[in-house]
């Protein structure tokens, strides 16, 4: 069983990383998170999430079904269900996470020597501030609100098996692949 975890700041880099290694490595899966949130009219159930009412999501939290779970907002809860890494395993695929940084722990703490946690990381606070401001997605405040959390996600960075800055994104890319194969392979040892 090899399980890797990408964490980081929106804006890190950290999804368009895991979108290459699924993209470029057949033997890897993505852990499908559940959540509670209405599911958008191009999202499918299964493929991009779990969609679960608040009674059920709760109800597997108090069966211990989440490996990590997280109440974002009142009644908007995100996690990541034991059984899917289950179903991943059991297909022999390489399970690959995008999760936040406190989740990420929680799933560190359960699979241990099965798990390399990446923490994805912009060159700078600055370049990150950039970075959101040109997706242009964020009002004036949840991009204030981003940012703080940014800044508190990267003190977290030494609880992280590896680092990757990504200040050049093919650059950032190869070293994922590298640390990814390496890992696989027994070359990269935690």
């Amino acid at each position: 069983m090899k399980l890797i975890l990408f964490c980081g700041p929106s804006g890190s880099g950290k999804t368009t990383i895991v979108h290459h290694l699924l993209n470029n490595n057949s033997y890897t899966s993505f852990s499908v998170s559940a959540t509670t949130r209405s599911k958008r009219s191009n999202e499918i159930d299964g493929i991009d999430y779990y969609f679960l009412t608040v009674e059920s999501f709760k109800n597997k939290i108090a069966a211990n079904e989440f490996v990590e779970w997280e109440e974002v907002y009142t009644n908007g809860f995100y996690g990541t269900l034991k059984s899917e890494i289950d179903r991943l395993v059991a297909i022999n695929k390489v399970v690959l996470f995008d999760v936040d940084v406190e989740g990420g722990l929680n799933i560190k703490k359960m699979y241990c020597d099965n798990l390399l946690a990446v923490f994805v990381k912009p060159p700078s606070v600055e370049a990150l501030h950039k970075r959101l401001l040109a997706r242009a997605s964020e009002s004036e405040e949840t991009l204030k609100l981003r940012i703080e959390k940014a800044e508190l996600e990267l003190t977290y960075a030494d609880k992280f098996d590896v680092v990757i800055v990504n200040d050049n994104l093919e650059t950032a890319l190869w070293h994922a692949q590298k640390m990814m194969e390496d890992f696989v392979s027994g070359v990269l040892k935690k």
